[in-house]
C-alpha cells in the first residue's frame, strides 16, 4: 500500500529525516518505533501531507503523493491521529467525532460509523454529549482515534498511542486497536515509544535513529533482538 523511498524531510535548515527506507503492506499493523526526537512525528506529518519532504519518494497504492496536498492525501484515505489528541475541547465527544466526517457526502454510512465506534467503544457513547475537554486520558484517546476512523480511513497513523497513558488503560485501547483491525482491516502505521506494546500488535517493525531507520523486520524478530532489548526494554 505504501512506498517510501530516499525520503529527506524536515523544517527549513534543520533535516530530520535522512533516506528513509519503509513499505507498509495493505490491511497489516505496522509500527515505528524509536526514543523521543528522533523524528517519528516528524515522519508521519511528511506521509500525511503536512510538511512537504526535500528530496524521496512516497508512493501510496502505487501513486506518487510525494508532493501530493494534505486535502487530496485524507481524500484518499491517508488519516493520522496527533500526538496529544488535539481535540476541539469546547466541542462534545460527538460533534468531535462528526468533525472527523466533515469531508463525506454518505449520511447514511456515517451514521453506521458512529454507531460501530459506539459499539466497540460504550464508553464514548455514554459521554457522547460531554464536553471533549473534560475527558480523562484514556477517553480521550479513544475519542481522537474515533475521530479519525469516522473520516474512513484506508491508512491510519497513530502517532504515540501510550503517551501519558497508564498501563492498564494502554491495554483497554490496544484491545480496541486490534478490535478495530480485525472488524475492518484498516490499514495501521502505529509510532510510539512503548515498544513492547507496538511490536507486541504489529506484524511489522522498523527502528528510527537520528532521523533513519536502523532496523527492520519482523516484530517477534525484533522483540527477540539482544540490541532491541537492551535499548528499548531495558533486559
Amino acid at each position: 500500500m505504501l512506498k517510501v523511498r530516499n525520503l529527506n524531510a524536515g523544517y527549513g535548515d534543520v533535516q530530520v529525516l535522512w533516506d528513509i527506507e519503509l513499505e507498509i503492506e495493505g490491511g497489516t499493523i505496522t509500527a515505528l518505533i524509536g526514543s523521543n526526537g528522533v523524528g517519528k512525528t516528524t515522519f508521519l506529518r511528511t506521509l500525511s501531507g503536512a510538511i512537504t519532504p526535500y528530496s524521496g519518494t512516497v508512493l501510496y497504492n502505487g501513486e506518487d503523493i510525494t508532493k501530493m496536498s494534505q486535502p487530496k492525501r485524507a481524500k484518499m484515505g491517508i488519516m493520522m491521529v496527533p500526538e496529544g489528541r488535539q481535540l476541539y475541547s469546547g466541542l462534545s465527544v460527538e460533534d468531535n467525532l462528526m468533525m472527523g466526517a466533515y469531508t463525506r457526502k454518505d449520511k447514511k454510512k456515517i451514521r453506521e460509523d458512529l454507531d460501530w465506534i459506539y459499539q466497540i467503544m460504550p464508553r464514548l457513547k455514554e459521554r457522547r454529549k460531554q464536553l471533549a475537554g473534560t475527558l480523562s486520558g484514556g477517553e480521550a484517546q479513544m475519542c481522537a482515534i474515533s475521530r479519525g476512523l469516522m473520516a474512513a480511513p484506508k491508512l491510519l497513523m497513530l502517532d504515540e498511542l501510550s503517551l501519558g497513558l497508564a498501563p492498564v488503560i494502554v491495554d483497554d485501547l490496544v484491545k480496541i486497536l486490534t478490535k478495530i483491525h480485525a472488524e475492518q482491516g484498516i490499514t495501521i502505521l502505529l509510532v510510539d515509544q512503548d515498544v513492547q506494546t507496538a511490536l507486541t500488535i504489529a506484524r511489522r517493525g522498523y527502528v528510527l535513529v537520528h532521523g533513519k531507520v536502523e532496523m527492520s523486520g519482523e516484530s517477534d524478530e525484533l522483540l527477540n533482538n539482544p540490541d532491541i532489548r537492551k535499548a528499548y526494554l531495558g533486559i
